[in-house]
């Protein structure tokens, strides 16, 4: 039986030559609107991780076959915004030139932008899955061009291939103009690219908040964890080349559920990435 150490996820103890994921906390909590405190998940999923048994029945392999290590969080500073973007951006390519997978725990969804520039660097075409219960595809937002609500069009100006959304619920008018959402397994694998490499980017709202509370800006009608499992699975065999868990707020559920669910969702994705 693994040793407890709270201050990594379970089973990312590799060492570096060897691993070919490395997980990341990020706890940028700089842009949040409703309300914050994503700066406290990296350290909360790794607690709840120990919760969780190596094994995925779901996956039906075990966290000790994939070669994972967790590399603590980053220094971002939550007075220089873009600074810790660039902070962020410079680990991926660090990461990428190592040959290693990053797959980040957040902090707020803006995260994601920095870490898909560094991949657009490595990868000519690649696409992106987005699971969220909101577009984030706003130009501005409480006049910020840089935030949460604002990332998927900032990451959609990179020129990525192809960015299937799954689990939307809320936005603007003219967000669900620009497109459909996903709306069913059968839907996005018509809409999949299976030749090109992807990158996952989950937002814990997707959710239902009545599963997952501790979220920064919780949306009725969200999936449920094992429609999210459902998703995952098929995607399985398919080359992903990063991924990042975000916008977990934990204190937000004195239950630690939340957590656990992030916690759940981090192994099931480690182990798709392998």
């Amino acid at each position: 039986m693994a040793s407890l150490n709270e201050s990594q996820f379970i089973g990312a103890d590799r060492d570096y030559r060897s691993a070919r994921i490395v997980l990341i906390g990020c706890p940028l909590d700089v842009t949040s609107s409703f309300r914050g405190g994503t700066r406290f998940a990296p350290s909360s999923i790794r607690k709840a991780s120990w919760t969780l048994e190596t094994y995925s029945p779901y996956m039906r392999r075990d966290l000790k076959e994939v070669a994972a290590l967790d590399l603590g969080d980053l220094p971002v500073i939550p007075t220089d915004l873009e600074g810790s973007l660039s902070l962020i951006e410079k680990r991926v390519e660090e990461l990428l030139s190592d040959s290693k997978k990053p797959l980040f725990l957040g902090g707020e969804h803006l995260i994601t932008y920095p870490i898909v520039k560094a991949l657009k660097r490595h990868f000519e075409k690649f696409q992106i899955i987005h699971f969220d219960a909101h577009w984030d595809m706003r130009d501005t937002y409480e006049g910020m061009e840089l935030c949460h609500a604002t990332v998927m069009n900032k990451v959609k100006s990179l020129g990525i291939a192809k960015i299937l959304h799954i689990g939307i619920r809320s936005g603007t008018e003219e967000e669900f103009r620009s497109g459909t959402p996903i709306q069913s397994i059968d839907s996005l694998k018509e809409q999949i690219d299976f030749d090109l490499p992807i990158y996952v980017t989950f937002d814990m709202d997707v959710l239902d908040p009545s599963l997952v509370p501790g979220v920064t800006t919780p949306e009725p009608g969200g999936l449920t964890f094992d429609e999210i499992i459902e998703y995952l699975l098929s995607i399985s065999g398919m080359e992903i080349i990063g991924a990042d868990v975000v916008e977990l707020a934990p204190d937000y559920d004195t239950s630690f559920v939340s957590s656990i669910c992030a916690a759940k969702v981090v192994r099931e994705v480690l182990i798709l990435m392998e």
